[in-house]
């Protein structure tokens, strides 16, 4: 299935001994048509597996034991068993999924399809298909609310933010947002719903409550023209105090004081950062850095980038699996 860097036996025989801190990250490279695998506590790539083409959305199971790849180009979600490192089958989707989202409780994996305007709705049980919801022109941002009531997709041409009831499954509100909104993330207490807009440059600050815009954060660094500086991925720590946003062609991650939106630095990471994704413990925050076809670790008690790892083609989704 794929190229091991390590013996499979000698690395989940490590996992056994070392279960606190051997934390698992898989890395989608996008023009490698591969996932990588990447040792949390090594900081080392230690597997990369053949999967479909064009790889980028990525979700793990609830308890690890599955990982969910949309593979655009292929109109498939593939489903990769991860114990055994095999590819096991397909999750029903529209064409060209992009991102998806997992339900607070496990149960349902809502998915994003770029070319049908469409939010998919999937049992993670059964694998089967069991809604879904018409969208604004090219859907690809995903977020639930902590509660599991509200779902949201962004559009990056209609340019909203469309916030979605899980039980009727209808869309109750329609937010717009500056332009071409890539990412969505909740706040841990489900306060505040924050939208990342690559051609506008700006997170957008929502209350999900009320259904309105309360304030936009933008971003200025020396030296950078504001078309350079380009937000996608979020992810805001589990105490909600502090939020990391991915600054694409900037090849920055802005640090920000999440209750105040305050920008506290930035990071200089890889070329073109991607998506981000946090270690269970928040000891690293790992990026994925398309152009320069490598992981950058960030210590987030330091808030300093200790090492890059070498990954596949075009990294473009990072997940982490649970402890």
């Amino acid at each position: 299935m794929g190229r091991g860097l390590v013996p499979l036996a000698a690395f989940f025989a490590f996992c056994a001994i070392s279960p606190a801190q051997a934390f698992i990250a898989y890395v989608s490279n996008e023009k490698g048509n591969s996932v990588t695998i990447i040792d949390t506590e090594k900081l080392e790539a230690v597997r990369t597996i053949k999967v479909g083409r064009r790889p980028r959305g990525l979700e793990l199971t609830k308890d690890g034991s599955e990982l969910f790849i949309c593979a655009g180009d292929d109109d498939a979600i593939q489903v990769l068993n991860t114990k055994t490192q095999q590819i096991t089958g397909r999750l029903p989707s529209g064409p060209d999924p992009e991102l998806m989202v997992l339900s607070p409780d496990g149960k349902t994996i809502y998915v994003s399809n770029e070319n049908d305007n469409l939010v998919t709705m999937i049992d993670v049980a059964t694998k089967r298909q069991i809604g879904d919801v018409p969208v604004g022109v090219e859907p690809e941002g995903m977020a639930v609310s902590p509660d599991g009531k509200t779902l949201v997709n962004t559009s990056e041409t209609t340019n909203m933010a469309h916030l979605i009831d899980t039980r009727s499954k209808e869309i109750v509100a329609n937010i717009l947002v500056d332009a071409r909104p890539r990412f969505a993330e909740f706040k841990p207490d489900g306060s505040e719903l924050w939208v990342s807009s690559e051609v506008g440059g700006t997170v957008a600050v929502i209350d999900p409550e009320k259904h309105v815009l309360k304030q936009k954060i933008s971003f200025e660094i020396p030296g950078l023209s504001k078309e350079a500086i380009q937000p996608i991925g979020i992810s805001i720590t589990k105490d909600g105090k502090r939020a990391f946003v991915a600054l694409g062609p900037a090849n920055r991650v802005a640090v920000i004081d999440a209750e105040t939106k305050k920008i506290e630095k930035y990071l200089l990471v890889g070329q073109r950062v991607w998506h981000l994704a946090f270690t269970p413990d928040e000891k690293y925050l790992l990026t994925a850095n398309g152009v320069s076809n490598d992981v950058s670790v960030i210590d987030t008690a330091s808030l300093k980038v200790v090492k890059s790892i070498p990954v596949g083609a075009f990294p473009w989704g990072v997940v982490v699996a649970p402890q």
